[in-house]
C-alpha cells in the first residue's frame, strides 16, 4: 500500500486571521501567510531573501479551531492543496491561487508550547506489534 501524501506549506501568519460563515453556515478561516526564502552562497552560507505572501484558507470546524489558535507571527506547517481560480476586475481576468489547508499546526521546530493530552486511548506502538510480526515471519 502506498503512503498517502499531500502538499505542505510552512511559513508564518502574516495578517490578522479572519473567520467568516457562508450561506450554509460553514466556517471559513482566511489569512495571508508569509514564506521565507533563502539562497545558498558559494561558501555554503545562506542569505535570507524577502518573504513571499500567499492566501490560505481552511473550512469547517477545523477553521474555527485554527482561528482560535493562530495569531500574527505564529510559525505553522499545513497540509492540503492549491486552489486556482479566476477573478474579473475592471474587465480584466486575473489568475489567482490560494492554499487550502486540510490540517494545520504550529511548527514544533520554531514554536515553544506545551502539549496537553486528553484521556483518549493510546494508539498501538510498534513494540506491541513486534510479536505478531515475528510469528508471521516464521
Amino acid at each position: 500500500m502506498t503512503i498517502p501524501t499531500q502538499l505542505s506549506l510552512h511559513g508564518f501568519i502574516g495578517t490578522v486571521p479572519h473567520l467568516t460563515f457562508g450561506d450554509t453556515g460553514v466556517a471559513r478561516f482566511y489569512v495571508r501567510v508569509g514564506v521565507d526564502h533563502y539562497r545558498k552562497e558559494a561558501g555554503g552560507n545562506l542569505t535570507k531573501l524577502d518573504p513571499t505572501f500567499h492566501s490560505m484558507a481552511m473550512f469547517g470546524r477545523k477553521a474555527e479551531k485554527a482561528y482560535n489558535q493562530f495569531q500574527v507571527g505564529d510559525q505553522f506547517i499545513a497540509s492540503g492543496y492549491v486552489n486556482e481560480y479566476q477573478v474579473e476586475r475592471n474587465g480584466a481576468v486575473e489568475q489567482r491561487e490560494e492554499f487550502i489547508a486540510r490540517q494545520i499546526g504550529h511548527d514544533a521546530h520554531r514554536t515553544r508550547y506545551t502539549v496537553t493530552r486528553g484521556p483518549s486511548p493510546s494508539p498501538p506502538t510498534l513494540a506491541a506489534q513486534a510479536p505478531a510480526r515475528a510469528m508471521q515471519s516464521t
